[in-house]
Order: C-alpha cells, then structure tokens, then sequence
C-alpha cells in the first residue's frame, strides 16, 4: 500500500485499545527473549554487552548510554555527518532536587507505587532471582550516569558542542564501547572504518561512561539497565498497565515538573506517534487540506511587499552609511524564503518510497512500532549518503512556528501559521497584515541583528545607532512589568521593527489594491483592525 494507507493503519492499531489490552505484555515478553532476556548469563564479557548494545541500536533505536543520529555537519553545511551526543534519561539529575537521599526515596515511592514498574517488571519475567536491590542499583548507575554529563552552558562556553574527531580516536578515548561494531550495526549496509568522521557533542561525558562501565562491567546492573531502557522505549506501545505505571513514575520522579506527561486522549497519544514516525505524510495531508495553491500565492505575495518595504526603510536609517545599506539590502536580497512546506512533501512517489520496505499489520500496534523503529534506522543510513538539503525544515508543516535559520540564511514559516486568527483567505488585508505579516516582518528583521551588536556595524554612525538603541530599552523598562531591555533587545527591535514595516507594508498594499473589506458588524476602521 502507499505510505498514506500504512500511516492510517498504523492510527487505527493505536487507536484498537481492546485488541492492545488483549495481548498484555506478551508481544514484549516475546522481543526480550530475542535480546537474552534479563537474566543473562554472560555477564562482564565484553562482547556479550557490545553484541545487545549494538541489537538495542539497530533494531529498536534504543540508546541506553550514547545517542547517534545524522545532521548537518557544522564543518561543511552541505554535508552530513555522524553526531553522538548522551542519551535523554528519563531520571531528572539529581542536582535539581535538594531532597535529602533522593534515590532511596525515588526507589521507596516506586516500590509502593500501585501500577509500579517494578511489578509489570515480574509480569515480564523481571529480574527476580537477581539480587533483590538490583532496580536500586540501576538508579544509581543511572544517577553516575548523569553525573559524567557536562553542562550544556560549559561546553557551549569551552567550544566542545562540535568536537570533530574519528571512530578511531574515539575507540583510544571511550574504549568500553565497540564503536566500529556498534555504527556499522546502526548505519548497515553503509560500510565503516576507523577514519569514519564523526561529530561529538560532549566527549568529556563519552570518557567518563566508558570508565563506569568498566566499573560496573561485572554487575548484572548494565544488563538490566540496557533492559530498562527498551521496555521505556516500546512501554507506550503496551497495554494501559504500562501507560498507568508511565504516568506514575513521570508523577514521582518530576512531581509538578512533570512535563513529559502522557497525552490524557488516546486519539492525541495515537496523532503524536503516527506524526513522529509518518512526518512527511501527515505533513502532506496537512498541507493538501489547510494550505492550497491559492492560500500559497497570496501568502507569498505579502511577504514580497513587506520585503519591499524593507528596502524603503533602509534607505531612511540615518545611522547607517550607503555601503553597509548596500550590504544589507544584498543581504535580504539573497535571503531564502520557505512558505507552507518543504517542496518534497508533495512528492507523493518520493514519500511511498521511504515507507516501500514497512509492513503494517491493523492487529498488532507493539510490532508496528517496532517496525517503524526499523524503518527511521534505515532512513538515518540514507540521509548520510545524501548531501544535506536545505529542504529539512526544523519544524514540521502543521506547527504554529516561524523562525530564521542563520546557519542556512532562511526564513520558514510552516502552514500551520496560516489559519485563524493570524491569516485567512477571506479576511481584510487590515487584519493579516496586522497578525501574520508582523510575525513575517519580525523574522525578516532577524537578518540584521548582526548590525545592532556592539562592533556589528564598524563603518555605522555608532552614535546615532546608540541613540536608537537607548530609546528602545528605556521604553520597554517603562513597562509596570519588569523587563530588562538590554537582556531583550534582539526580539524588541524585530517586534517593535516588525510591526512597523508590517503596517507600511499594508499601506503600500491598499495602493495597488484599492479594495478592502469591512467588517461592519465590528465597528473598528482599518487601522484599528490591523493593530
């Protein structure tokens, strides 16, 4: 069938709760035994760990002590490459709680939990003849785990987001892990060798997990760990026992922190999981729905007389001088602009062909999850071979998010930001000029912030720049609410900058289209309705 017909079976599996409940935790219990299980006898071999790791990896996605995923190279944009970062633990480190003795309390709620995960544990063949505290040990591991990690702000301060380095290098320095077995394994049947280059995103955490599995390699605690993190990743495929003990270890471990809350509707939780792995169909009925051709064009339209009117305004700013006004109106010139979605989305031949290989079965939704895991594995190995593509939004089409890409000098503004009440085909001008043509003329305005920070504009006239900037602060520090200006002055000039090309941009509309609709019933003139 074609990709759109598996994304709606793929729903409706996760929609069919009777069948899901019926099948309780047998459709896992049968994966685990696959894996070894969880009483495995080879424990503190080596290979043994690397040979599950690599299992974990491939087949399930499931990266209990490294995340690996493919993304553009910071060192030649058009290209991809391998990029390892730490795993997303599902513990909040302890360092955000000042209770005294977290893990035991942590270990002690989960204990007495009424759908603790402890019990589905034994309803899944759990480590019950292991050492009685081994689920306390795994905390702590987990807990050391998260301790190796280096803040995001230190290694954003030491340079150490981008280390750029070698399956080689990185076999010297986290020895533990077989890394050429572990990529080739993820990225099969791309060939790999030593002088692979990879994207390391906190090598000092990489050292330091390698030496605790050293530590622990002995324990059982890797094993079950590894265990743990694959029943999480495929829990939200099982039974509503599984849901129930989710919510309630998200309760104990973040409290009213809990943001990774399960969706209360099931037809959400059933959307979300058909988005993530169906992006690009979804995406494409979104976009044949809410956003055609005519929708489009109109949209692109406005843009282009806010872009004009950028221009107008440059030629008026006093502090800049006539060579950066150049550069900046070259600047914008050369700017990228993406409205409604990525072209191959449409690409209805391109899409089936990403899911050609993925069977779909309306009975069973847990294999179906599984086999969409496969399927993201297998894409992760294309988009390495494949030159990086300035198509590859951020955000999907249907999100209510427009940003601007420095990196790739691009503007996008997803269909999503075209519904009511930011845009629609019948409004007044007044009105979409005034909602979505200032979130245009806001993000247009993200091209120059270069020019506003110190030293940004060398050849401006500093002093009248200055003079400006002071008067923007000093008005948004006027506010009853505290603000401070200095802190927000990129986002105030592209808002307060926004709204008036936005405004202009309308009236230079209204010229070459006489036109304009009232809403009587309202009451308010155009300019009212536009702020």
């Amino acid at each position: 069938g074609s990709a759109k017909e598996k994304a709606i079976q793929f729903y409706h599996s996760c929609m069919d709760t009777q069948r899901i409940e019926s099948q309780g935790t047998q459709p896992l219990k049968d994966l685990l035994n696959q894996v070894g299980g969880w009483n495995i006898t080879g424990v503190g071999k080596a290979k043994e760990f690397n040979k599950i790791l690599q299992t974990l990896m491939s087949r399930y996605s499931t990266f209990p002590f490294f995340r690996v995923h493919v993304g553009p190279s910071p060192f030649d944009l058009k290209t991809n490459i391998i990029q390892i970062d730490h795993p997303e633990f599902e513990m909040p480190p302890e360092s955000k709680f000042k209770e005294k003795n977290y893990l035991e309390v942590t270990y002690q709620r989960v204990k007495k939990g009424k759908n603790s995960y402890l019990k589905l544990g034994g309803l899944l063949g759990g480590p019950d003849n292991g050492p009685p505290d081994s689920f306390s040990l795994t905390l702590s591991f987990i807990s050391n785990l998260q301790r190796v990690v280096t803040p995001l702000q230190e290694r954003q301060q030491r340079g150490m987001l981008f280390f750029h380095t070698t399956i080689r290098e990185l076999q010297e320095k986290a020895p533990a892990i077989d890394w050429l077995s572990c990529l080739q394994a993820v990225f099969h049947p791309m060939p790999m060798n030593l002088s692979q280059p990879i994207a390391v995103h906190d090598m000092d955490y990489l050292r330091g997990m390698s030496q605790l599995i050293e530590q622990w390699h002995k324990e059982r605690v890797l094993h079950i760990y590894m265990i743990v993190c694959l029943v999480g990743n495929l829990s939200p495929a099982l039974d509503s026992r599984f849901q129930d003990a989710r919510l309630e270890l998200s309760k104990i471990l973040y409290g009213k922190m809990a943001t990774k809350m399960i969706p209360a509707e099931r037809w959400r939780k059933c959307l979300t999981d058909t988005s993530f792995f169906f992006e690009p169909v979804l995406g494409q009925m979104i976009v044949q729905e809410i956003f055609p051709q005519q929708t489009k064009k109109l949209a692109e339209q406005m843009f282009s007389e806010i872009q004009d009117t950028l221009y107008g305004q440059l030629n008026q700013l006093e502090w800049m001088d006539e060579q950066t006004r150049q550069e900046a109106k070259t600047l914008v010139s050369k700017l990228q602009v993406e409205i409604g979605y990525p072209a191959h989305i449409l690409q209805t031949a391109k899409v089936n062909l990403e899911y050609q290989n993925l069977e779909i079965n309306e009975d069973t939704f847990f294999l179906n999850v599984v086999a969409c895991l496969k399927v993201l594995r297998e894409n992760s190995y294309l988009k390495l071979l494949q030159h990086r593509s300035q198509d590859n939004w951020h955000v999907s089409p249907w999100t209510v998010h427009s940003y601007y890409s420095i990196r790739h000098h691009m503007l996008v503004f997803p269909a999503g930001m075209f519904r009511s009440p930011f845009f629609h085909m019948e409004f007044p001008s007044a009105v979409n000029f005034g909602a979505i043509g200032v979130f245009m003329a806001h993000e247009l305005l993200h091209t120059f912030y270069g020019y506003v920070l110190p030293g940004g504009c060398p050849t401006c006239n500093r002093s009248a720049l200055q003079k400006s900037i002071d008067c923007l602060v000093e008005q948004y520090e006027s506010y009853d609410f505290k603000v401070n200006g200095t802190f927000t002055l990129l986002e105030n000039t592209a808002d307060t900058g926004g709204l008036t090309i936005a405004y202009k941009a309308y009236k230079n509309w209204l010229k070459k289209h006489k036109e304009e609709k009232d809403l009587p019933k309202i009451g308010l003139s155009h300019d009212q309705l536009f702020y």
